[in-house]
């Protein structure tokens, strides 16, 4: 029972570690967008930081490379 339950609270926090990461690895994605676009583009406005996230996670979708090196 104790294997199963470090097994569980190991698996919550890596999740947690990814999430925190994640969040973390979108902030710079944020202020560029902010800084950069927004007065550039006509039209374009302000995003927050879920919506970086979101921007980081729909490029790696994207942009993923499925070419593997033999």
């Amino acid at each position: 029972m104790d294997k199963l339950l470090t097994l569980f609270v190991g698996a919550i926090f890596v999740i947690a570690f990814v999430v925190f990461l994640g969040l973390l690895l979108s902030l710079p994605v944020m202020l560029l967008w902010n800084g950069c676009l927004v007065g550039a583009i006509a039209g374009v406005s302000e995003i927050s930081w879920l919506q970086a996230w979101g921007i980081m996670i729909l490029c790696a979708f994207l942009f993923k490379s499925n070419a593997k090196s033999s």
